[in-house]
């Protein structure tokens, strides 16, 4: 009796003594256990003694490694649940979702693994269903098998497919938005906008001028000089003297300037590149804080990691680029000087689809058009079979006729 109690109280001291030593998924060695000192006197027999209860009564799970046995613990809750089954085909089962984690476990490989008959099999599963230990799931990889995850856990992100997947199918009209606003921030963090002109009040033009006004004459009489009759032609003036006449002649000009200046008008916005060496251009981190105090994901949590692979479908569909800073990675649009200053929602509402078609996406710049490009033979269905005396001609092409027909070609585009 004494025996007995003292194998308790060393297997009650064992297993705290796990607990606090690693996570529950942590192998532990038999050297391990022995280096907790607990078992006294480096017992080897009576450590061997403690871990066949401990492993009896579920609270340690037995793995084999290529180092030997070794043993990791199990929640006293978890343990609980297993002493609790009815026989050992349904512990057998729930053991299998147990190790499968948050990935989950295909019923099939539950069956081969244990060579255990259909019928049996969906009735441990519908048991452990009922008692609320295990559920169904779906995983985006295997979106047509029957997978089960123990009740308690969360389904992990190669399962679900992460933020990108809303009830195991591809969120696109999410993705779609979501790189919009990622596009757009790089874009106003990445440039300056520009709208033209020459200041207040002034125009090129007029700077200009006045500019010319600025330059030097040079010191030779050239004709009569109002108001100096005496002077002859040819004679030097002094510098006095020229003074005046750029003092007049601005005089002169004034009028003239505050015209114009009258019917200056804003220029265009555009957004121009930063000057180089420019160090705060946008990285990933940036992006991340961005998009978490703006609230635009309230029901999702983004990591970094999940906003750098939304920049980096960015990167390969050519509207960034990274830029690299004193070991700073950040990035900017590509062709700046050609972007829209707009926001893409802004685009999308000023777009009239009667004037410029069908548009897919509104980030980056609008698609150059060439007459090479424009040509229908590019993008015709018949054309291995084209050549003249064939089925198919250049004299007789539909597609072609349709194509130098201005009209047709428009009423076409409009009506996708």
């Amino acid at each position: 009796m004494a025996d007995r109690d003292k194998i308790q109280i060393l297997k009650d001291a064992l297993y705290e003594a796990a607990r606090d030593h690693g996570s529950d998924q942590r192998l532990f060695t038999q050297r391990d256990l022995m280096d907790m000192q607990v078992i006294p006197q480096d017992n080897i027999g009576l450590l061997i003694q403690v871990i066949q209860i401990l492993c009896d009564e579920k609270l340690f799970v037995g793995n084999t490694t290529a180092s030997g046995l070794s043993w990791r613990w199990r929640s006293r809750e978890d343990a609980k649940k297993y002493t609790s089954l009815p026989n050992s085909e349904t512990m057998m089962v729930y053991a299998m979702v147990d190790e499968a984690g948050a990935d989950g476990i295909w019923n099939r490989t539950i069956k081969n693994k244990l060579n255990m008959a259909d019928h049996l099999m969906k009735q441990c599963i519908k048991y452990l269903e009922q008692k609320g230990y295990i559920a169904s799931m779906k995983n985006v990889e295997h979106p047509n098998k029957k997978m089960y995850i123990k009740a308690n856990l969360r389904p992990s992100d190669r399962a679900t497919g992460g933020p990108w997947f809303t009830e195991g199918e591809l969120d696109t009209a999410f993705i779609n938005e979501l790189q919009e606003i990622v596009f757009d921030f790089i874009k106003q963090k990445s440039t300056y906008t520009s709208h033209g002109g020459a200041g207040v009040g002034t125009t090129g033009a007029a700077a200009g001028a006045q500019q010319r006004e600025k330059i030097p004459k040079k010191g030779v009489v050239q004709g009569t000089i109002p108001h100096s009759e005496d002077v002859s032609k040819g004679t030097k003036r002094s510098a006095g003297e020229i003074s005046n006449d750029d003092t007049a002649a601005a005089a002169a000009a004034a009028p003239a300037t505050t015209t114009t200046a009258k019917k200056t008008r804003p220029g265009k916005p555009q957004l121009l590149p930063l000057p180089a060496g420019y160090k705060s251009y946008p990285t990933v981190s940036d992006i991340a804080k961005f998009i978490h105090h703006a609230g635009i994901t309230n029901n999702t949590t983004l990591s970094e990691a999940d906003i750098q692979q939304l920049v980096d479908v960015l990167y390969y569909d050519g509207l960034v680029e990274p830029v690299k800073v004193n070991g700073r990675k950040g990035y900017r649009v590509t062709r700046i000087p050609k972007q829209d200053p707009r926001t893409c929602n802004q685009r999308r509402l000023d777009h009239d689809p009667t004037k410029g078609g069908v548009v897919t996406s509104f980030m980056g710049v609008e698609p150059s058009a060439s007459g090479l490009m424009e040509a229908p033979c590019g993008r015709c269905p018949v054309y291995d079979m084209c050549e003249e005396g064939g089925p198919v001609s250049p004299s007789n092409c539909v597609y072609f006729k349709q194509w130098l027909d201005g009209d047709e070609v428009k009423e076409q585009v409009i009506s996708i």
